[in-house]
């Protein structure tokens, strides 16, 4: 028998914390935050294979072809996608793998019946998520309205996750997400395959 790690998808509303989050749980011993793939180009202090695998559009296309994503998407003129071979990798050595996508990307999972603890991380409110998002000093009006729209119509898919966490306090929210993976772990006995061959 192999011990697997488990997949789990973070989605959530641009500005939530799910950065926040991940950076947090990663630091607990066996958990790791899945490398995807982009074809935007690395920004200031990202590196290929940690960050992202940036890769050119054709590359990334003939990926696609091969079946090499769990998904992909094409957002704001880029792809992203998560690479079967190397989250696969990632889970025969992790206890958990943290991938976070958006809400498209999850539902795209679930058609392809892959198997994943899915959790839904919530703004406390909406005022709170506009002013998370102006804090950044990244935005004009006109992209904060689109961010927030964009965040409610997201919001209205959370019913589709396993869980929902209210990210009102940071160190709560990572310590609710910890517990609901340790005891998704737990109740799978820390045993997912019998083989090391089969995909997520």
């Amino acid at each position: 028998m192999t011990a697997r790690g488990i997949l789990v998808v973070l989605s959530g509303p641009s500005g939530v914390g799910k950065t926040a989050v991940s950076e947090r749980l990663v630091r607990e011993d066996g958990i790791v935050r899945a490398v995807t793939s982009t074809t935007r180009p690395p920004r200031e202090g990202e590196m290929d294979g940690v960050d992202y695998h940036f890769l050119d559009r054709a590359d990334f296309e003939r990926q696609v072809k091969e079946g090499g994503f769990l998904e992909h998407a094409e957002v704001h003129g880029n792809l992203y996608g998560s690479p079967r071979d190397g989250i696969e990798r990632q889970l025969i050595s992790a206890r958990a793998v943290l991938l976070l996508i958006d809400v498209q990307g999850a539902q795209l999972l679930r058609q392809g019946q892959v198997d994943a603890l899915e959790i839904f991380l919530e703004p406390p409110g909406e005022e709170e998520l506009k002013r998370r998002i102006v804090s950044r000093g990244e935005e004009d009006d006109d992209s904060i309205d689109l961010r927030l729209r964009n965040a409610l119509t997201e919001i209205a898919e959370k019913d589709k996750y396993d869980h929902c966490v209210v990210n009102d306090d940071l160190e709560q929210a990572v310590e609710q997400i910890r517990s609901i993976i340790e005891g998704d772990w737990q109740s799978r006995g820390g045993i997912r395959d019998e083989t090391e061959e089969t995909s997520p």
